[in-house]
């Protein structure tokens, strides 16, 4: 194969850490699930807003909402969603359901530690969490 392989990564602002782990945190026991917003070049994704999708609807073990009632917007990189119990693991469901270049899911008990980016093959991706000075593989 030719070419140059791209590191991918996922860099997240620090208002978009603080308001998904606080919304994970409002929405439990059930499961939460935003759009993240942002840019990707070169194999990086830059995430710095979030979106809650209209119609979202979850339980304990699945969120989603309707893709047809999104409007159109260019700046949609993928989803956030929380797991939780259990591990931040992509289920076979999660993997079906994929939206855009990136699936972050934030297992209990929502913290810094407890976030992780997936590719729709479900390989884990880097995560930045920018200003936050932690940094995952």
């Amino acid at each position: 194969m030719t070419g140059k392989n791209l590191d991918r990564k996922v860099i997240l602002k620090k208002d978009v850490v603080d308001g998904l782990l606080s919304y994970c945190k409002i929405k439990h026991p059930n499961e939460a699930i935003l759009i993240l917003k942002g840019k990707s070049k070169k194999g990086t994704i830059t995430v710095d807003s979030l979106t809650i999708p209209p119609f979202s609807y979850s339980d304990q073990t699945f969120a989603g909402f309707p893709q047809s009632f999104l409007p159109f917007d260019m700046a949609y990189v993928g989803t956030a969603h929380s797991h939780p119990s259990g591990s931040a693991e992509p289920s076979v469901t999660d993997l079906h359901h994929f939206f855009g270049l990136v699936s972050v899911i934030v297992q209990s008990p929502y913290n810094d530690e407890d976030i992780f980016a997936w590719d729709s093959q479900g390989n884990q991706i880097e995560l930045i969490l920018d200003n936050a000075d932690v940094e995952k593989n």
